[in-house]
């Protein structure tokens, strides 16, 4: 599964009128680098109000490139609004788990 992304810099200028457009909401994680088989995942362990969920992502070329999942890898939510953050922002995970 994939999703559209990029990065690019900006001015400084920019990011403030961007941050302005920011819905309010707080995602609090720490990210960490995991190397498994010559392949690095970033894994955010998110806290406070989305305590609890964890997420692992692997930037590929393509979508046709092989990749070893480890054992410890859940379920895929690639393209499940769900779990951006701008939805978990609003709905915290832990609210969402009490629903």
């Amino acid at each position: 599964m994939s999703r559209y992304e990029w990065e690019k810099e900006i001015p400084v200028n920019e990011a403030k009128e961007l941050m302005l457009l920011c819905r309010p909401g707080l995602i609090d994680k720490t990210r960490y680098e995991v190397i498994y088989e010559n392949q690095t995942f970033e894994v955010d362990e998110f806290h406070g109000e989305n305590e609890g969920l964890v997420f692992a992502e692997l930037e590929i070329e393509s979508e046709g490139t092989k990749i070893k999942k480890p054992d410890w890898i859940g379920e895929e939510v690639t393209g499940n609004k769900r779990f951006y953050n701008s939805y978990i922002s609003k709905h915290p995970f832990k609210k969402q788990q009490k629903d």
